[in-house]
């Protein structure tokens, strides 16, 4: 790993009150070597364990919860399967809006950063209308669900 991204991970971590340990570094490796990858906490575990790296279950739920709390990982509902799902925020300022496709197939993660700036204006738009209404918005979440090419069976 880049000494400067596990600065940067070091500096995120001590701004949240959370410190660089051998589980975040393991965890944080995984998802900064894969930034498509979004997966469940089981499969992060998973993965944990096929690597040789022992963790808690519980452990790593609150570590991941942790995580994206201070804005390293992203945290979002997969209402499919009815779990959370996680995806590398990275060098990204924390509540950037980036556009992304998820394959429903394999969860892979895909950002439309050509399309940015228009989600911006699209979510101005939602939350002024919001205020306006009388209530303030805390996050928004934009994904696009359908199935990547990887996983879309050839045609007949």
């Amino acid at each position: 790993m880049d000494e400067s991204m596990i600065a940067e991970w070091t500096e995120r971590l001590h701004r949240a009150g959370l410190r660089l340990t051998a589980a975040t570094r393991s965890v944080l490796t995984l998802f900064a070597s894969d930034p498509g990858w979004g997966p469940s906490h089981a499969e992060v575990l998973d993965r944990l364990h096929r690597d040789g790296v022992e963790i808690n279950r519980v452990t790593l739920y609150r570590l991941l919860d942790r995580l994206a709390a201070c804005g390293l990982l992203e945290r979002h509902a997969d209402a499919a399967g009815r779990v959370w799902r996680f995806s590398w925020v990275g060098g990204q300022s924390a509540g950037a809006l980036t556009p992304r496709f998820e394959c429903d197939a394999c969860h892979r993660l895909v950002a439309l950063e050509p399309a940015q700036a228009q989600a911006h204006q699209i979510a101005q738009t939602l939350q002024d209308a919001l205020a306006a209404m009388g209530h303030h918005a805390e996050r928004l979440d934009l994904t696009i669900h359908g199935t990547c090419a990887g996983c879309t069976p050839p045609p007949p």
